[in-house]
């Protein structure tokens, strides 16, 4: 009896250990009476509402995601990237070959069914903003209607009437969030031509995912702090909540026959609306779980984050996705020195000896510097300790005994090697430290520092004494600092040439000052009275000794540095100024980085020999990425794109061949996903932590948001779901800017790109009936339409009816034969009129045809506006705010400079960092006029706008477009017209990636007023004059933000004329008598 009880003891641990083995992250439910299809590795599932074990329903390596199931149960509608674009698709309820439903080539999102068995998804296809259209879709023809609402992203169908969601997701992980772009529930009457009306206008948070039960809209809102569940009558009354979690949030949610299937954490949880009872589901799946097993990296360079090349050139360091390996140059094993996917190390470089290399890690909790066997055998040692924020990759002295490193609260260290002792060099305000290097002797360290006017200066740290010694001015960037051999020199860059590209302001589109080339090399005479190796020797100035007739010595001689006038000792180095970086010093040879025409493909390698027979500057290596000097300088380590070449410095030019490249054919190495992956939530934790603004984090308590979903890691089968985690971990800060996207995502091996024709063709008995062909500013004809293009010919009306001889109606949409066609001649057979003809066309890619989409949208308002404002307004729309975007400005700002009227239009903008250029170009005034003899004056200073400025905003104007908005109230310049925007102020780098390339960005930068207000962040800026553009009414095409901001400017127009004022008369200097 005993040993039977023992017995079933032991098999149910087994059981429950097995059950738990199977359990899956699990999201995005739907639900059908009994039956729940949800998402768990990257697949659609089906289990019961009750619980159990999970059958997989769709297995192909590509994503499928959003299910959704038809009201009478017979299909499961989805969205799925089969060849790469997420497009619709459907299945039988029960299994079998899915359906391949849209050919877009832009995202589509799967949003339900309507009663009548129609799909309904979001798309932004049919917009020509960047902006969500409800789409129905016939699944037995495909045929397509837009449901007539603009910006609606979500749909819930009661007869008639439909409860949509305003507004898409607005990108940003953020609890709490009360911007202008919230999502909101709106009722709109399909039965009849009336606006949509906000049911939660009430609330300013998020509220959204409608679904329908029994006279009540149910929907998620984070009325309470955290996205619950909650209803409402049809009418918006009547406000229930129904769950009530607190540490997590409700993600997605499903209803079916009065059950909703939510997830929360990473399980299904279902809710009774009868009982109010609700409760987690046991859900097992029926997987290999593939995707947890170990994987082979099989192409390192992609992940490539360092390269370093040892001391005596050779064998160079390598990391790559945070595992170390050392390469010979020539023949040799190249050897994984790392073998923890659970450790992330970075920045591997090599001891003084070669024999050891030193890398960060994050082995012991916190980012410090290990010790590790260069060939790969032995345990790593630990170097520094009481790491506290995230350090940055660092440079060993020549000697061994230190590493010079510095961390993101911007302080500069030497550490001891040999006791891991750190000793703080300097703390900057203005930026961190990334330019060091050691002097021959190991006891100085020279280093760039910004100074309080935030130009860089070059510094010497003396490492017995702790002196610093400032050995530039702050009157010119200095930086790159390299020591000559013998530590008699400090060669450095600085710049300091300032001639302008441009002569005068002059010409057409106000042509400002441009300073190219600013970059000169410059060497300091260290000890004092060394004669400078360049100049030419005299009768009193001896020929310079040379390093090749120095005396041998055990090591290198100590370093002499006269304190007194050492800036004074600056001499010039006979190169010619251009936009260099990355100084390197050998015994007999400068080299630096240089871009000869500010194009990543012109990076070249100079060369300059230190001798005093005329040396010219001469091209050493082209093409290259990057280059890393020796410590012995006897050879460079270049990168050019994938390959890693080592040249010898002695050769004239370097050469890059199978003789000198790092031999890593067949380099590949194994990971464990599950390691990586609880690496990487602990690193975004981790590097939140270190770049947010707040190192107070916003008053969250960031260890017990780590204690809160890290155990959820354990439950992630493949990387999407560990986004999810992140999302909602990086959320908890209630702060803009914060992304989570990117990293090694499973995808399918198929990547087929749909081409576009850039117009819309509707489908009927003949073909496809050109309904619309996409219009674009006829001056400029390279951003034409493929079929407005003059040489091809087709009109509106003009009927395809063959695409490369194949019959367009033999296919589901005709965009199915413009598969893998993108930039390719295509045949269009076409019907015009009576008459048949082939044109040829390139059809565009579904990005360019977006592109093209929004073209429009920018060219019919500006017609608007030409037309509406009687030749007195112009118009200039940013979709950005880049250096791109820069040129738009530049283009369609000055051809309408002297108009009495600007209407600068920021809608939908999705931000950047240039409002202070055109800040700038707006504030300029008019403050005296030149007449000539002939014609009318024109101001100073030139350019100057003279009328009224109007900026339009909407709850999709981002970041910098904000912040131009509000720099435009705030200065004084304009009126901002239009509805709230998004909120977001708190500006980023992008640069706190994870192991894989993925990343959760951080935000690093809080903007407040001169009289100490935070601004935006949050709320975002609310307009002087608050114009909605209404969901149905912006469909059907009125733009009322626009008419506003006209009909604003007329009237100001009116009051307030903007007239120039006529020159007075000419003065009368005639003799008097």
């Amino acid at each position: 009896m005993r040993i039977a009880l023992c017995l079933v003891a032991l098999l149910t641990l087994a059981t429950s250990t097995l059950a738990e083995a199977q359990n899956g992250y699990y999201r995005q439910p739907a639900v059908w009476n009994d039956t729940i299809v949800f998402v768990s590795e990257g697949d659609l599932w089906r289990v019961s509402t009750d619980g159990g074990t999970a059958r997989r329903i769709t297995t192909h390596p590509g994503y499928e995601s959003l299910p959704h199931i038809s009201s009478d149960g017979t299909r499961i509608a989805f969205t799925a990237e089969y060849e790469g674009a997420s497009e619709v698709y459907s299945m039988p309820f029960n299994g079998g070959l899915p359906t391949r439903h849209t050919f877009q080539g832009d995202r589509c999102r799967t949003q339900g069914f309507t009663s009548d068995g129609d799909i309904v998804y979001a798309t932004r296809k049919f917009s020509t903003r960047p902006l969500y259209h409800l789409v129905q879709l016939d699944p037995e023809d495909n045929t397509t209607e837009l449901i007539p609402l603009i910006e609606a992203a979500e749909a819930a169908f009661a007869g008639n009437q439909l409860f949509f969601t305003r507004y898409s997701f607005q990108g940003s992980h953020t609890k709490r969030y009360k911007g202008g772009a919230a999502q909101s529930i709106w009722s709109f009457n399909l039965g009849n031509s009336a606006e949509a009306v906000p049911l939660t206008s009430d609330y300013a948070g998020t509220s959204r995912q409608p679904m329908v039960w029994q006279n009540r809209v149910y929907f998620l809102s984070d009325r309470d702090g955290t996205i619950n569940l909650w209803s409402m009558d049809f009418d918006g009354g009547n406000l229930q909540q129904h769950t009530r979690h607190r540490d997590f949030e409700i993600r997605g949610a499903s209803l079916s026959n009065g059950t909703v299937v939510y997830q929360c954490e990473a399980d299904l949880w279902r809710y009774d609306i009868a009982s109010g009872n609700s409760r987690r589901l046991v859900i097992n799946l029926d997987s290999d779980f593939d995707q947890t097993r170990e994987k082979w990296v099989t192409n390192p360079m992609s992940y490539l984050s360092s390269s370093h090349i040892s001391p005596d050139g050779k064998r160079v360091a390598l990391t790559s996705r945070g595992t170390v390996f050392t390469a010979p140059v020539k023949r040799g094993r190249l050897a994984q020195v790392t073998h923890e996917a659970s450790v992330r190390y970075r920045e591997a470089m090599f001891s003084h000896e070669s024999d050891a290399l030193y890398a960060l890690a994050d082995k012991s909790g916190e980012v410090e510097y290990w010790k590790l066997p260069a060939n790969g055998v032995g345990e790593p040692e630990q170097v520094t300790k009481n790491g506290e924020v995230w350090r940055w990759g660092g440079t060993p002295s020549p000697n061994g005994k230190y590493i010079a490193h510095a961390d993101k609260n911007q302080r500069l260290w030497i550490s001891e090697v040999a006791n891991g002792r750190s000793t703080l060099v300097e703390t900057s305000e203005w930026g961190s430290y990334f330019d060091y290097s050691w002097s021959p002797d190991s006891q100085w360290l020279a280093f760039s520092s910004i100074a309080d006017n935030t130009l860089s200066q070059i510094k010497l740290y003396q490492v017995g004494s702790g002196n610093i010694l400032v050995a530039t001015s702050d009157h010119y960037d200095s930086y790159s600092p390299a020591w000559g051999a013998e530590g008699k020199w400090l060669y450095f860059l600085s710049d300091r040439h300032f001639r302008s590209l441009v002569g005068s302001p002059w010409g057409s589109r106000q042509p400002d000052p441009f300073f190219d080339r600013q970059t000169e090399v410059f060497a300091l005479d260290l000890a004092g009275g060394t004669p400078f190796p360049f100049t030419p020797p005299t009768e009193v100035t001896p020929e310079p000794s040379s390093d090749d007739e120095a005396e041998e010595s055990e090591g290198p001689p100590p370093v002499t540095i006269a304190r007194n006038g050492l800036m004074t000792r600056l001499h010039q180095v006979p190169a010619s100024s251009g936009n260099y970086w990355g100084l390197m010093a050998s015994a007999d040879k400068l080299f630096w980085m240089a871009l000869t025409d500010r194009h990543e493909s012109a990076r070249e390698v100079k060369v300059l020999s230190i001798n005093n027979d005329d040396p010219e500057v001469e091209t050493w290596a082209g093409g290259v990425n990057s280059a890393e000097m020796s410590q012995d300088g006897s050879a460079i380590l270049l990168r050019k794109q994938s390959a890693l070449y080592v040249a010898s410095t002695g050769d004239g030019t370097a050469t890059m061949d199978e003789k000198t490249q790092v031999m890593l054919s067949g380099w590949s190495f194994p990971i464990v996903p599950q390691d990586e992956w609880r690496q990487m939530f602990v690193d975004a934790w981790r590097l939140e932590r270190d770049y947010f603004y707040d190192r107070g984090m916003h008053g969250v308590d960031w260890p017990a948001m780590r204690a809160r979903y890290e155990p959820l890691v354990d439950r992630v089968r493949d990387r999407e779901e560990l986004d999810d985690i992140v999302e909602q971990l990086v959320a908890e800060l209630s702060a803009l800017h914060t992304y989570v996207y990117g990293g090694d995502h499973r995808g399918g091996p198929e990547s087929v790109s749909i081409g576009s024709l850039g117009g819309v063709l509707s489908r009927s008995s003949r073909g496809y009936t050109v309904d619309h062909i996409y219009q674009s500013d006829p001056d400029r004809p390279e951003l034409l339409s493929p079929l407005a293009r003059p040489d091809v010919g087709v009109k509106v009306g003009d009927v395809v009816t063959h695409i490369n001889g194949v019959s367009v109606l033999s296919a589901p949409n005709y965009q199915a034969l413009l598969r893998n066609q993108v930039g390719k001649e295509v045949l269009l057979g076409v019907r015009s009129g009576g008459t048949s003809k082939d044109v040829i066309v390139k059809p565009i890619s579904g990005g360019s045809e977006r592109l093209l989409r929004y073209r429009e949208w920018e060219y019919t308002r500006r017609l608007e506006v030409d037309d509406k404002g009687d030749g007195d307004l112009g118009y200039v729309h940013l979709r950005a705010m880049g250096s791109n975007d820069m040129a738009q400005f530049v283009r369609d700002f000055y051809p309408v400079f002297n108009r009495k009227g600007l209407i600068l239009d920021v809608r939908n903008n999705n931000g950047g960092n240039i409002d202070s250029w055109i800040l700038s170009k707006l504030m300029r005034e008019p403050w005296f006029y030149w007449q000539p003899r002939v014609g009318g004056p024109s101001s100073n200073m030139q350019y100057a706008f003279h009328g009224h400025v109007v900026v339009l905003v909407n709850a999709k104007t981002y970041s910098d477009g904000e912040a131009i908005a509000e720099g435009i109230r705030r200065l004084g310049i304009g009126t901002i017209i239009g509805s709230r925007t998004w909120g977001g102020e708190i500006w980023l780098t992008s640069s706190n990636n994870m192991v894989d390339g993925g990343i959760a960005t951080a935000a690093e930068f809080g903007v407040y007023t001169p009289d100490g207000e935070w601004i935006i962040e949050g709320h975002g800026v609310d307009p002087d004059i608050v114009v909605e553009n209404l969901p149905h009414e912006s469909f059907k095409g009125r733009d009322a933000q626009l008419e506003a901001a006209i009909e604003f400017l007329k009237k100001k127009i009116q009051e307030e004329p903007v007239v120039v004022p006529p020159a007075p008369a000419y003065p009368d200097k005639s003799l008097q008598r």
